[in-house]
């Protein structure tokens, strides 16, 4: 199984060689030469979700030095549910993909790259520096993940005072291999320095580097993995295609639904909820993609002006019309947020992080015969106990935390201020290799 950048066919890429990269040459980002039709075919309804991953991503490793290695990969990385609630009957349910180690859906995706990175790295003759940019939960999953990994250091770009207190602890918290930065600057920005760091010789030449953000293929193909396991679920039980509403900021979960709609999973719409950064929205309703400027908002974690893994769904659908034949769009600002966490728990007992209330905001907005006419799935991206000193006030009780949350807020916090420069970044690496 070959990869392809999305800037230049003619560079490809091998499974392991695209994971271990992260970035393609030229800025690309790694997309399937190919669109294996076994990859959904075999998954089966009511198997453990390890399996069903194992049988998922099986395709995409053919061939590869990792292929004999996938289901012990899956094995620790899938150890921790995804289930399919029903939340208002047969019509609407939720996916929770909350239950992991951080709380946070990029838990799957964070695991199964660092036990397939772990794997590729023994013997190598220095350590991979790992480059993740987070708005929030990305990085407290990938430095849970690589924490402690052998041969693998990770730093760790998150925007100063743009994140919820329990975020950042979750990102600062670790030490050992993992160095956190906080950034004078937005996302975007730290988005920004990941991707120049990958173009700049000097960094080629003194450090072996890859990403953990969602442009990294193996990030983004697990993530797959719930959207087939959960719809194959609802087929086998209703006999009817699943269609999901996803809280969406950098695109990566929604890019894995797009693609594992089209590699045969029962999906029928797909709807991004996106906070006021209304960048797709925009473009799907104009037709112009208009990148602007990240605007802070309650859904911290999806406060993305410029969404890298846009550039893999327009590699599937070049302009905004065949675009918005695959997907729609909405923007829900910071009072409808407030006011879904509010209704949700008076109607159904609910607990919504902002991320999750986006979703279900844009559930509330359609028309009822749109409604009636799926079975609708919100997805549940992160646990309400990371954002408490939002969701508290709002619902008039206490969170409960999870216990993997909890063990997290008793370790000492260590980070590196940084302005959002490349020249920052790099006496800052350099300070710590000394």
């Amino acid at each position: 199984m070959q990869f392809v950048s999305t800037r230049d066919a003619s560079h490809q890429a091998s499974f392991s060689e695209a994971l271990g990269r992260g970035l393609a040459a030229g800025g690309g980002l790694y997309v399937p030469l190919e669109w294996p039709a076994s990859a959904v075919a075999g998954v089966r309804a009511g198997e453990a979700l390890a399996s069903q991953a194992a049988q998922f991503l099986a395709p995409f490793a053919s061939g590869d030095p990792l292929a004999a290695e996938m289901p012990a990969i899956a094995g620790e990385a899938f150890n921790f549910p995804a289930p399919l609630v029903p939340l208002d009957g047969d019509r609407l349910g939720v996916l929770e993909l909350f239950h992991g180690p951080t709380a946070a859906f990029k838990d799957f995706g964070a695991r199964f790259l660092a036990a397939a990175l772990v794997r590729l790295r023994r013997g190598a003759p220095r350590p991979l520096k790992i480059l993740v940019a987070t708005s929030g939960d990305t990085g407290g999953a990938v430095a849970a993940a690589f924490h402690r990994q052998p041969g693998i250091e990770v730093v760790v770009l998150f925007p100063k005072g743009q994140v919820s207190p329990t975020q950042q602890q979750q990102l600062t918290c670790w030490g050992d291999n993992v160095q956190s930065l906080a950034v004078r600057g937005s996302f975007d920005d730290c988005q920004r320095l990941v991707k120049q760091a990958f173009a700049a010789p000097g960094f080629a030449a003194a450090w072996d580097l890859s990403s953990a953000n969602s442009i990294n293929l193996g990030r983004l193909l697990p993530q797959a993995v719930y959207y087939v396991a959960s719809s194959v679920q609802l087929r086998a039980r209703t006999g009817k295609p699943a269609s999901f509403i996803i809280p969406s900021g950098n695109l990566g979960n929604a890019t894995a639904c797009v693609w594992a709609r089209r590699l045969g999973a029962p999906i029928a719409e797909i709807v991004l909820a996106h906070n006021a950064n209304r960048t797709v929205p925009d473009y799907l309703a104009e037709g112009v993609l208009r990148i602007r400027a990240s605007v802070a908002t309650l859904a911290s974690a999806m406060d993305v002006g410029n969404p890298s893994n846009l550039e893999r769904l327009t590699a599937l659908y070049p302009d905004a019309a065949a675009l918005g034949l695959a997907i729609s769009a909405v923007s829900v600002d910071d009072g409808a947020i407030r006011a879904r966490i509010r209704a949700d728990h008076e109607r159904f007992g609910a607990l919504w992080c902002p991320h999750t209330a986006t979703a279900a905001e844009a559930w509330a907005l359609m028309p009822a015969a749109r409604r009636g006419s799926q079975q609708w799935v919100l997805v549940a991206t992160a646990h309400p106990a990371k954002f408490r000193e939002t969701v508290e006030p709002l619902v008039g009780r206490p969170v409960p935390v999870p216990a993997s949350l909890a063990r997290l807020f008793g370790r000492p916090a260590q980070y590196t201020e940084i302005d959002a420069t490349l020249a920052a970044l790099q006496a800052t690496l350099e300070r710590r290799a000394a």
